[in-house]
Parts: C-alpha cells; sequence; structure tokens
C-alpha cells in the first residue's frame, strides 16, 4: 500500500503570525489578570505550546482529556479522558481547542467546567470549521475558518500519526 500523499492548507509562518495576533488580543483583552489556560489533549498540545508564549498575561496551565473521535468520523458521544489536577473557581479560564469541528465536545466542556464556578470562561481554538456543526458553540478566538477537509499537523492526528507535522495539512488518498 502507498503511503498517502500529504498537501500543506497553512504554512508554519502563517500559523506563527496568526498566534503572535491571538495571543496580543487576549494579553490586550486580559491585562494582568491571571488566566488558567486548559489545554485541551492532545490536539491543542502544540497550539497551547506556542499561544502561552504570545500571551503577557500572568498564566497558569491544564489540561483536561476529551474524545470524541474514532478514525476521522466522530462517534457523537463524548469522554473525559484526564481531568484537570487543580479547581478552576474564581479563575478566569480560557478553554484552548485545536479545532471546533461539530461542536460536541466544545459544549460538553463548555458545561463541565462552568459547573466548576470559574469567575469567567472564553475560547480559543486554533481552528474553526463551521460547516460541520451539529450544536451551535462559538469560539472567542479563532485562529483559522477552514473548510470541511480532513486536517492533519500541528497537534492534529490521524490514528495518532502526522501530529509532528510544523504545517498544517490535508491528507490526499
Amino acid at each position: 500500500m502507498s503511503s498517502p500523499q500529504i498537501e500543506v492548507l497553512i504554512p508554519q509562518e502563517e500559523i506563527q503570525k496568526r498566534i503572535t495576533e491571538l495571543g496580543a488580543q487576549i494579553s490586550a483583552d486580559y491585562g494582568d489578570r491571571p488566566l488558567v489556560l486548559i489545554g485541551v489533549l492532545k490536539g491543542s498540545f502544540m497550539f497551547l505550546a506556542d499561544l502561552v508564549r504570545a500571551i503577557s498575561s500572568p498564566v497558569r496551565i491544564e489540561f483536561i482529556g476529551a474524545k470524541s473521535y474514532e478514525g476521522t468520523s466522530t462517534s457523537g458521544q463524548v469522554q473525559i479522558t484526564k481531568d484537570l489536577d487543580k479547581p478552576i473557581s474564581d479563575e478566569d479560564i480560557l478553554l484552548v481547542e485545536d479545532i471546533i469541528d461539530t461542536g460536541l465536545t466544545l459544549n460538553y466542556l463548555l458545561h463541565v467546567l462552568s459547573q466548576r464556578s470559574p469567575r469567567s470562561i472564553r475560547t480559543v481554538a486554533f481552528l474553526d470549521k463551521p460547516s460541520r456543526r451539529r450544536i451551535e458553540v462559538k469560539g472567542d478566538y479563532i485562529g483559522f475558518t477552514i473548510e470541511d477537509k480532513f486536517v492533519i499537523g500541528y497537534g492534529l492526528d490521524f490514528e495518532q500519526k502526522y501530529r509532528n507535522l510544523k504545517d498544517l495539512c490535508i491528507l490526499v488518498p
């Protein structure tokens, strides 16, 4: 079987430029207020690492694991695979997602986290794919809006492969 072809959708330089802009916007919005960034594992880890370096506000990092995909399709069910290490009550929360797709995962996580009494909760997503929404949710900060293509790289995977690509790419059969 031949290897799939990989096509660059958004090059690394464009990704970094946009993250710098997002970091500046978030820093301006929060100023010196401490912020808890909660990265949604595993896909957001690269975006979170670059984003946190672009934010000048004081930050704490937490991770939460959520799963709703098997291969290239969503199961429709969201599972928490790793919970937060510390409480978030009375904290300003920025939930960091790799992609807002169907909206199921983001909607579920916002519900779960809001029950923990944060001072505020907003979202930042590397990618937004509005054509796939099953539940209407919106990110407060969006890196890129993309068409309905299955993307890999920059933390996003296909069967746990390709996360290490520096560009955002499409698998071409």
